[in-house]
């Protein structure tokens, strides 16, 4: 198909949460579980650097795991700990810049998605705040006030090396039912000490971990939260189901420190509340007055399941409706997942209108990463 060649909304500079980018493009962080045993080599490095140098404003890369026996539920998922594996994040950094991109890790503890008998030092439990899978099945212990204060201080020293390492931002996951989202959510939180109890009291643990972030990278570096509403077990999960709700969540976690947030959702289009247009990053704008990165399907005719459930995948579709929301301000920066996954020059032909190379999401184009 032909796309409208009226995207310069989406190159247009940005600065704001302490951040300054040469356009609104965002890559979305994705796993692909490329980094042997937890350390991401050369390949990765030159991943990154690919689409910076085509032209990505910022890159936030896969999730990658704080300093926790029980953090990853992917032998191949890149740690952030470790000398190997931050040896092997300053070459991705070095790359990057070199190609003139700007980049900033994701750092991500799974909780209780984690399968002790499949994935890395299996004699690790998984851990949540009530021990508690997705779907409200027993996993684990509850955790305990002292293996609370350890887990924040794991996120604050990841987020300590990535300031270290030169990335330009750190993003914390706290979306898609993991760690931190199983705090905020009551299927998977039924504790009832202060950080439990209603939907503000479940933002307890993400505060402490803002907090302890933001203090070990002091008050100039740009601290990105990522959240969601929708779980993998539950794609119409709510934590919040009215924009007042929404407000009382987001409002302890941008006054502990939060510059910007990224509100994932399947489909970028699709209203968050009855009543109005505005999708979740819309209203997260809205009410924290804080930049919103938007995210789900961009750049694609078909949400991110398509591919795995039917085995057909996403075509390139029109960029007007999102470029229109765009210049009304309704969020700030755009996340663009898997067109970016498989075709490191989508920005590039984009910007050049070149729109009729952009390759589709496909399970041919999964096999071929580049």
């Amino acid at each position: 198909m032909t796309i409208s060649n009226t995207a310069a909304a989406l190159f247009k500079p940005f600065e704001g949460g302490r951040l300054k980018l040469d356009n609104r493009i965002v890559m979305a962080p994705m796993t692909r579980s490329f980094s042997p045993g937890g350390v991401p080599g050369p390949e990765v490095a030159g991943y990154y650097r690919r689409r910076a140098e085509n032209g990505v404003g910022l890159i936030i890369t896969e999730g990658t795991v704080i300093n926790h026996p029980a953090s990853a539920a992917d032998r191949d998922v890149p740690h952030f700990y470790g000398e190997e594996a931050l040896e092997g994040w300053a070459r991705v950094v070095r790359e990057v810049h070199e190609a003139g991109g700007k980049i900033a890790p994701q750092i991500w503890h799974t909780g209780t998605a984690r399968n002790r008998d499949k994935f890395p030092d299996s004699n690790a439990d998984p851990i949540g705040p009530s021990g508690l899978g997705l779907t409200g099945e027993r996993v684990s212990e509850p955790l305990t006030a002292e293996e609370i204060r350890g887990l924040v201080q794991a996120y604050a020293q990841a987020a300590a090396d990535a300031k270290r390492l030169g990335f330009d931002a750190v993003e914390i996951h706290g979306a898609h039912g993991y760690l931190i989202d199983q705090f905020f959510w009551d299927v998977t939180n039924k504790r009832t000490d202060a950080y439990g109890g209603d939907l503000v009291g479940r933002t307890r643990f993400a505060v402490e971990v803002i907090e302890a972030v933001r203090a070990a990278v002091g008050p100039d570096f740009p601290v990105i939260f990522r959240y969601s509403q929708w779980k993998p077990v539950n794609y119409g999960a709510k934590l919040a189901a009215t924009p007042e709700e929404l407000e009382r969540f987001l409002a302890p976690l941008s006054a502990a420190g939060v510059d910007i947030f990224h509100a994932s959702t399947r489909r970028f289009w699709e209203p968050e509340f009855e009543g109005s247009d505005l999708n979740l990053a819309g209203w997260t704008r809205k009410l924290t007055g804080k930049p919103a990165i938007t995210v789900g399907s961009v750049g694609l005719d078909s949400e991110f399941t398509s591919l795995f459930e039917t085995g057909k995948g996403g075509q390139p579709a029109s960029m007007d409706h999102l470029i229109d929301r765009l210049e009304r301000g309704e969020f700030d920066l755009v996340a663009v997942g898997r067109a970016l996954l498989t075709d490191p020059a989508w920005a590039a032909k984009i910007r050049e209108e070149r729109t009729e190379e952009l390759r589709p999401f496909t399970r041919e184009a999964l096999a071929t990463l580049s």
